[in-house]
């Protein structure tokens, strides 16, 4: 039997600050009030004002994209988008996100650790 130890370290997430939600809809190129999410590989939560349970925890191989485009817009497939659009006020729902090139593994333990804490994943999350 071959036996492989394999030792990941640490990763340091630096999370945006908490936007709320119709903040994304608003198109940035033309106008200032909208927000700025990176084209990059990450990880994303999105929650109730004033609540620390989630409505979903996902990964993103583009942040912008699945973000604005799939979660917030229904322009492109997103797992929770709709099911979160139609069912939530949305005027009460914020986002924030973590730029990260390990989005998968962080996407599985942030779910883990949520899971530890409430006893289930979050509302709108079928999977890890």
């Amino acid at each position: 039997m071959d036996v492989q130890h394999i030792v990941i370290p640490p990763i340091i997430l630096k999370w945006s600050d908490w936007y709320n939600w119709d903040t994304f809809v608003t198109d940035v190129r033309t106008d200032s009030a909208g927000i700025r999410v990176p084209n990059q590989k990450g990880v994303y939560e999105v929650k109730l004002v004033d609540t620390d349970e989630r409505l979903t925890i996902g990964k993103a191989s583009n942040l912008r994209m699945r973000i604005k485009q799939g979660l917030v817009k229904g322009k492109v497939p997103h797992s929770s988008g709709r099911d979160i659009r139609e069912k939530e006020d949305t005027t009460q729902i914020v986002i924030r996100w973590a730029v990260t090139n390990r989005p998968s593994a962080l996407e599985e333990e942030l779910h883990r650790k949520y899971v530890e804490k409430f006893g289930k994943l979050p509302k709108y999350t079928d999977r890890t």
